[in-house]
Protein backbone atom coordinates (compact mmCIF):
# COMPACT_ATOMS: atom_id res chain seq x y z
CA UNK A 1 0.00 0.00 0.00
CA UNK A 2 2.74 2.55 0.82
CA UNK A 3 4.51 1.72 -2.46
CA UNK A 4 1.30 2.22 -4.39
CA UNK A 5 0.74 5.55 -2.65
CA UNK A 6 4.28 6.69 -3.50
CA UNK A 7 3.78 5.66 -7.13
CA UNK A 8 0.56 7.64 -7.40
CA UNK A 9 2.22 10.68 -5.83
CA UNK A 10 5.18 10.33 -8.21
CA UNK A 11 2.89 10.14 -11.23
CA UNK A 12 1.01 13.20 -10.01
CA UNK A 13 4.29 15.07 -9.48
CA UNK A 14 5.55 14.20 -12.98
CA UNK A 15 2.21 15.20 -14.50
CA UNK A 16 2.25 18.50 -12.59
CA UNK A 17 5.85 19.29 -13.60
CA UNK A 18 5.20 18.48 -17.22
CA UNK A 19 2.13 20.68 -17.08
CA UNK A 20 4.20 23.50 -15.64
CA UNK A 21 6.83 23.11 -18.34
CA UNK A 22 4.17 23.00 -21.03
CA UNK A 23 2.63 26.19 -19.65
CA UNK A 24 6.02 27.86 -19.68
CA UNK A 25 6.45 26.93 -23.33
CA UNK A 26 3.03 28.44 -24.02
CA UNK A 27 4.00 31.74 -22.39
CA UNK A 28 3.51 34.33 -25.15
CA UNK A 29 5.86 37.26 -25.65
CA UNK A 30 4.32 40.61 -26.57
CA UNK A 31 6.70 42.96 -28.40
CA UNK A 32 5.96 46.44 -29.71
CA UNK A 33 7.58 47.13 -33.08
CA UNK A 34 9.67 50.16 -32.19
CA UNK A 35 10.44 51.08 -35.79
CA UNK A 36 6.71 51.52 -36.50
CA UNK A 37 5.32 54.88 -35.28
CA UNK A 38 2.09 54.89 -33.31
CA UNK A 39 -1.04 55.14 -35.45
CA UNK A 40 -4.18 57.08 -34.64
CA UNK A 41 -6.30 54.11 -35.70
CA UNK A 42 -4.22 51.19 -36.93
CA UNK A 43 -6.28 48.52 -38.71
CA UNK A 44 -6.51 45.88 -41.41
CA UNK A 45 -3.21 43.95 -41.04
CA UNK A 46 -2.51 41.76 -44.08
CA UNK A 47 0.48 39.44 -44.38
CA UNK A 48 1.91 39.14 -47.89
CA UNK A 49 3.87 35.88 -48.19
CA UNK A 50 5.54 36.80 -51.48
CA UNK A 51 7.26 39.91 -50.13
CA UNK A 52 7.33 38.68 -46.50
CA UNK A 53 5.76 41.99 -45.50
CA UNK A 54 2.98 43.19 -43.27
CA UNK A 55 0.59 45.74 -44.77
CA UNK A 56 -1.85 47.73 -42.67
CA UNK A 57 -3.63 51.09 -42.56
CA UNK A 58 -4.11 54.08 -40.30
CA UNK A 59 -7.80 54.88 -40.79
CA UNK A 60 -7.76 58.36 -39.26
CA UNK A 61 -4.27 58.99 -40.64
CA UNK A 62 -5.68 58.22 -44.14
CA UNK A 63 -2.56 56.24 -44.94
CA UNK A 64 -1.29 52.80 -45.97
CA UNK A 65 1.72 51.17 -44.29
CA UNK A 66 4.27 48.44 -44.94
CA UNK A 67 6.54 46.69 -42.44
CA UNK A 68 9.30 44.25 -43.42
CA UNK A 69 10.37 42.14 -40.41
CA UNK A 70 13.63 40.92 -42.02
CA UNK A 71 14.96 44.49 -42.19
CA UNK A 72 12.78 46.02 -39.45
CA UNK A 73 11.82 48.69 -41.99
CA UNK A 74 8.59 50.69 -41.96
CA UNK A 75 7.28 52.82 -44.83
CA UNK A 76 3.98 54.57 -45.47
CA UNK A 77 2.10 56.55 -48.08
CA UNK A 78 -0.56 59.12 -47.22
CA UNK A 79 -3.70 58.88 -49.35
CA UNK A 80 -5.23 61.92 -47.69
CA UNK A 81 -8.60 61.91 -49.47
CA UNK A 82 -10.73 60.13 -46.85
CA UNK A 83 -10.55 57.34 -44.29
CA UNK A 84 -8.58 54.31 -45.49
CA UNK A 85 -9.63 51.13 -43.71
CA UNK A 86 -8.30 48.16 -45.70
CA UNK A 87 -5.43 47.17 -47.99
CA UNK A 88 -5.16 43.95 -50.02
CA UNK A 89 -2.63 43.18 -52.78
CA UNK A 90 -4.13 42.64 -56.24
CA UNK A 91 -3.41 39.13 -57.52
CA UNK A 92 -0.95 38.98 -60.38
CA UNK A 93 -0.30 42.75 -60.36
CA UNK A 94 2.97 44.09 -59.01
CA UNK A 95 2.76 47.17 -56.76
CA UNK A 96 -1.04 47.32 -56.99
CA UNK A 97 -3.29 47.26 -53.94
CA UNK A 98 -7.01 47.42 -53.40
CA UNK A 99 -7.85 49.93 -50.68
CA UNK A 100 -10.95 51.64 -49.36
CA UNK A 101 -11.30 55.43 -49.43
CA UNK A 102 -14.40 56.44 -47.52
CA UNK A 103 -17.29 54.72 -49.33
CA UNK A 104 -15.17 53.85 -52.36
CA UNK A 105 -12.91 50.98 -53.31
CA UNK A 106 -9.89 51.92 -55.39
CA UNK A 107 -6.72 50.35 -56.76
CA UNK A 108 -3.54 52.24 -55.94
CA UNK A 109 -0.10 51.83 -57.47
CA UNK A 110 2.60 52.02 -54.80
CA UNK A 111 6.22 50.92 -54.80
CA UNK A 112 6.20 50.35 -51.05
CA UNK A 113 8.79 53.07 -50.52
CA UNK A 114 7.40 56.43 -51.66
CA UNK A 115 5.44 58.72 -49.36
CA UNK A 116 2.69 59.05 -51.96
CA UNK A 117 1.08 56.53 -54.29
CA UNK A 118 1.71 56.86 -58.03
CA UNK A 119 -1.87 56.29 -59.13
CA UNK A 120 -5.42 55.94 -57.74
CA UNK A 121 -8.08 54.19 -59.84
CA UNK A 122 -11.65 54.21 -58.50
CA UNK A 123 -13.34 50.80 -58.76
CA UNK A 124 -16.75 51.16 -57.13
CA UNK A 125 -18.72 53.48 -54.84
CA UNK A 126 -21.52 52.39 -52.50
CA UNK A 127 -24.13 53.87 -50.15
CA UNK A 128 -24.33 57.31 -51.74
CA UNK A 129 -27.92 57.99 -50.75
CA UNK A 130 -28.82 60.69 -48.18
CA UNK A 131 -29.30 58.16 -45.36
CA UNK A 132 -25.82 56.69 -45.65
CA UNK A 133 -23.81 59.48 -47.26
CA UNK A 134 -21.54 59.77 -44.21
CA UNK A 135 -20.93 56.02 -43.98
CA UNK A 136 -17.51 54.54 -44.68
CA UNK A 137 -15.95 51.17 -45.27
CA UNK A 138 -14.46 49.45 -42.25
CA UNK A 139 -12.95 45.96 -42.23
CA UNK A 140 -12.47 43.89 -45.37
CA UNK A 141 -10.82 40.62 -46.37
CA UNK A 142 -10.77 38.06 -49.19
CA UNK A 143 -12.33 34.63 -48.87
CA UNK A 144 -10.12 31.68 -49.91
CA UNK A 145 -11.12 32.12 -53.57
CA UNK A 146 -10.00 35.76 -53.70
CA UNK A 147 -13.51 37.24 -53.50
CA UNK A 148 -13.47 40.46 -51.49
CA UNK A 149 -15.80 40.89 -48.54
CA UNK A 150 -16.01 44.34 -46.95
CA UNK A 151 -18.45 46.02 -44.62
CA UNK A 152 -19.45 49.54 -43.71
CA UNK A 153 -20.35 51.51 -40.62
CA UNK A 154 -22.39 54.63 -39.93
CA UNK A 155 -20.99 58.12 -39.61
CA UNK A 156 -18.98 59.02 -36.52
CA UNK A 157 -19.64 62.71 -35.77
CA UNK A 158 -17.83 62.26 -32.44
CA UNK A 159 -15.07 59.66 -32.01
CA UNK A 160 -16.51 56.50 -30.54
CA UNK A 161 -20.12 57.50 -31.23
CA UNK A 162 -21.06 55.64 -34.41
CA UNK A 163 -24.54 56.07 -35.84
CA UNK A 164 -26.29 52.73 -35.14
CA UNK A 165 -27.71 50.28 -37.68
CA UNK A 166 -26.35 52.14 -40.71
CA UNK A 167 -23.75 49.60 -41.85
CA UNK A 168 -23.93 46.72 -44.31
CA UNK A 169 -21.79 43.77 -45.41
CA UNK A 170 -20.95 43.26 -49.09
CA UNK A 171 -19.06 40.91 -51.33
CA UNK A 172 -17.54 42.08 -54.62
CA UNK A 173 -17.15 40.18 -57.89
CA UNK A 174 -16.25 41.72 -61.23
CA UNK A 175 -16.16 45.05 -59.39
CA UNK A 176 -19.88 44.77 -58.54
CA UNK A 177 -21.23 44.77 -54.95
CA UNK A 178 -23.67 42.26 -53.51
CA UNK A 179 -25.25 43.15 -50.16
CA UNK A 180 -25.60 40.30 -47.66
CA UNK A 181 -26.36 41.99 -44.31
CA UNK A 182 -27.81 45.37 -43.39
CA UNK A 183 -28.66 47.41 -40.27
CA UNK A 184 -25.22 46.69 -38.81
CA UNK A 185 -23.42 48.75 -36.19
CA UNK A 186 -19.74 48.37 -37.15
CA UNK A 187 -19.03 45.70 -39.75
CA UNK A 188 -15.80 44.11 -38.64
CA UNK A 189 -13.77 40.88 -38.46
CA UNK A 190 -13.97 38.13 -41.08
CA UNK A 191 -12.57 34.59 -41.30
CA UNK A 192 -13.26 31.27 -43.05
CA UNK A 193 -12.77 27.66 -42.00
CA UNK A 194 -10.16 25.52 -43.75
CA UNK A 195 -12.85 23.41 -45.44
CA UNK A 196 -14.45 26.67 -46.70
CA UNK A 197 -17.84 25.63 -45.34
CA UNK A 198 -18.04 28.14 -42.50
CA UNK A 199 -17.68 31.90 -42.36
CA UNK A 200 -17.08 33.80 -39.14
CA UNK A 201 -18.15 37.41 -38.76
CA UNK A 202 -18.21 40.26 -36.26
CA UNK A 203 -20.53 43.22 -35.91
CA UNK A 204 -18.86 45.03 -33.03
CA UNK A 205 -22.14 46.51 -31.75
CA UNK A 206 -23.62 43.00 -31.43
CA UNK A 207 -20.84 42.04 -28.99
CA UNK A 208 -20.42 38.55 -30.43
CA UNK A 209 -18.52 36.46 -32.94
CA UNK A 210 -21.07 34.82 -35.24
CA UNK A 211 -20.91 31.79 -37.52
CA UNK A 212 -22.54 31.17 -40.90
CA UNK A 213 -22.75 28.27 -43.30
CA UNK A 214 -20.76 29.31 -46.38
CA UNK A 215 -21.07 28.43 -50.06
CA UNK A 216 -17.74 29.43 -51.57
CA UNK A 217 -18.78 28.67 -55.14
CA UNK A 218 -21.63 31.17 -55.06
CA UNK A 219 -20.24 33.43 -52.35
CA UNK A 220 -23.30 33.19 -50.12
CA UNK A 221 -23.80 32.88 -46.37
CA UNK A 222 -26.72 31.47 -44.38
CA UNK A 223 -27.93 30.18 -41.01
CA UNK A 224 -26.40 32.82 -38.71
CA UNK A 225 -25.78 31.78 -35.10
CA UNK A 226 -23.67 33.18 -32.24
CA UNK A 227 -20.39 31.37 -31.55
CA UNK A 228 -18.96 33.45 -28.71
CA UNK A 229 -20.49 36.32 -26.71
CA UNK A 230 -18.24 38.66 -24.74
CA UNK A 231 -20.77 39.46 -22.00
CA UNK A 232 -21.16 35.79 -21.09
CA UNK A 233 -17.45 35.73 -20.22
CA UNK A 234 -17.29 39.17 -18.54
CA UNK A 235 -14.88 40.42 -21.20
CA UNK A 236 -14.86 44.24 -21.41
CA UNK A 237 -14.80 46.06 -24.73
CA UNK A 238 -16.03 44.96 -28.12
CA UNK A 239 -14.90 42.36 -30.68
CA UNK A 240 -12.99 43.90 -33.59
CA UNK A 241 -10.77 42.27 -36.24
CA UNK A 242 -9.90 38.56 -36.19
CA UNK A 243 -7.99 35.77 -37.89
CA UNK A 244 -8.01 31.97 -37.84
CA UNK A 245 -5.23 29.43 -37.29
CA UNK A 246 -4.56 26.01 -38.81
CA UNK A 247 -6.36 24.29 -35.94
CA UNK A 248 -9.50 26.28 -36.70
CA UNK A 249 -9.21 28.50 -33.63
CA UNK A 250 -10.13 32.17 -33.89
CA UNK A 251 -7.93 34.99 -32.58
CA UNK A 252 -9.98 38.11 -31.90
CA UNK A 253 -8.86 41.66 -31.12
CA UNK A 254 -10.85 43.25 -28.30
CA UNK A 255 -11.27 47.00 -28.73
CA UNK A 256 -11.20 48.86 -25.39
CA UNK A 257 -10.27 45.56 -23.78
CA UNK A 258 -6.43 45.51 -23.69
CA UNK A 259 -6.37 42.01 -25.15
CA UNK A 260 -6.51 39.40 -27.88
CA UNK A 261 -8.58 36.29 -27.18
CA UNK A 262 -8.45 32.80 -28.65
CA UNK A 263 -11.76 30.98 -29.00
CA UNK A 264 -12.89 27.54 -30.12
CA UNK A 265 -14.94 27.14 -33.29
CA UNK A 266 -16.10 23.62 -32.48
CA UNK A 267 -17.47 24.28 -28.98
CA UNK A 268 -19.66 27.33 -28.52
CA UNK A 269 -18.82 29.90 -25.85
CA UNK A 270 -15.37 28.40 -25.22
CA UNK A 271 -12.54 30.76 -24.33
CA UNK A 272 -9.13 29.13 -24.80
CA UNK A 273 -6.69 31.96 -24.09
CA UNK A 274 -6.45 35.67 -23.39
CA UNK A 275 -3.29 37.68 -24.11
CA UNK A 276 -2.97 41.11 -22.49
CA UNK A 277 -1.47 44.06 -24.39
CA UNK A 278 -0.27 47.48 -23.15
CA UNK A 279 -2.65 49.17 -25.60
CA UNK A 280 -6.32 49.56 -24.73
CA UNK A 281 -7.77 49.94 -28.22
CA UNK A 282 -6.76 46.62 -29.82
CA UNK A 283 -8.13 46.64 -33.37
CA UNK A 284 -7.06 43.65 -35.48
CA UNK A 285 -4.74 40.66 -35.88
CA UNK A 286 -2.99 38.68 -38.62
CA UNK A 287 -0.56 35.77 -38.58
CA UNK A 288 2.72 36.42 -40.37
CA UNK A 289 6.39 35.56 -40.51
CA UNK A 290 8.12 32.86 -42.60
CA UNK A 291 6.16 30.08 -40.89
CA UNK A 292 3.04 32.10 -40.00
CA UNK A 293 3.81 31.65 -36.31
CA UNK A 294 3.88 35.34 -35.34
CA UNK A 295 0.67 37.19 -34.55
CA UNK A 296 0.78 40.84 -35.62
CA UNK A 297 -1.59 43.19 -33.81
CA UNK A 298 -2.70 46.71 -34.69
CA UNK A 299 -3.98 49.18 -32.10
CA UNK A 300 -5.31 52.73 -31.87
CA UNK A 301 -4.97 55.75 -29.59
CA UNK A 302 -7.81 58.11 -30.45
CA UNK A 303 -9.71 59.93 -27.73
CA UNK A 304 -13.12 58.61 -26.66
CA UNK A 305 -15.15 60.38 -23.96
CA UNK A 306 -12.16 62.56 -23.07
CA UNK A 307 -9.81 59.66 -22.24
CA UNK A 308 -6.32 60.42 -23.55
CA UNK A 309 -4.25 57.42 -24.61
CA UNK A 310 -0.55 58.12 -24.90
CA UNK A 311 1.83 56.80 -27.53
CA UNK A 312 3.87 54.75 -28.13
CA UNK A 313 2.14 51.90 -26.28
CA UNK A 314 -1.31 53.00 -27.41
CA UNK A 315 -1.44 53.05 -31.19
CA UNK A 316 1.57 50.75 -31.39
CA UNK A 317 1.89 47.77 -33.71
CA UNK A 318 2.73 44.56 -31.86
CA UNK A 319 4.12 41.09 -32.56
CA UNK A 320 3.14 38.20 -30.30
CA UNK A 321 5.31 35.08 -30.36
CA UNK A 322 5.26 31.82 -28.41
CA UNK A 323 1.57 31.15 -29.03
CA UNK A 324 2.12 27.60 -30.30
CA UNK A 325 -0.20 28.45 -33.19
CA UNK A 326 0.23 28.71 -36.96
CA UNK A 327 -1.85 30.85 -39.26
CA UNK A 328 -4.21 29.01 -41.58
CA UNK A 329 -2.82 30.74 -44.65
CA UNK A 330 -1.20 34.05 -45.58
CA UNK A 331 -3.45 36.92 -46.59
CA UNK A 332 -5.33 36.06 -49.79
CA UNK A 333 -4.82 38.57 -52.60
CA UNK A 334 -7.89 39.97 -54.31
CA UNK A 335 -9.20 38.88 -57.70
CA UNK A 336 -10.58 41.87 -59.62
Amino acid sequence: MPCRKVSILLLFYLYYCNGQNFSAKMNPTVERLKSVPATELGEGPHWDAESQSLYFVDIFGKSIHKYVPATDKHTKAVIGLNHVSLIVPVRGEQNKYLISIGRELAVVTWDGESEKVAKIEKIVEIENDPETIDNRFNDGKCDPSGRLWAGTMGGEPVNGQVKPQKGSLYSFENKKPMKHLSKLGISNGLAWSADKKKMFYIDTHAGSIDEFDYDIKNGTMSNRRPLFTLKKHNIPGGPDGMTIDKDGKLWVAIFNGHRVIKIDTEKRETLLMSVTLPAKQVTSVAFGGPNLEDLYVTTAKFTIDGELLNAPEHGGTYRITGLNAVGQEPGVSVML
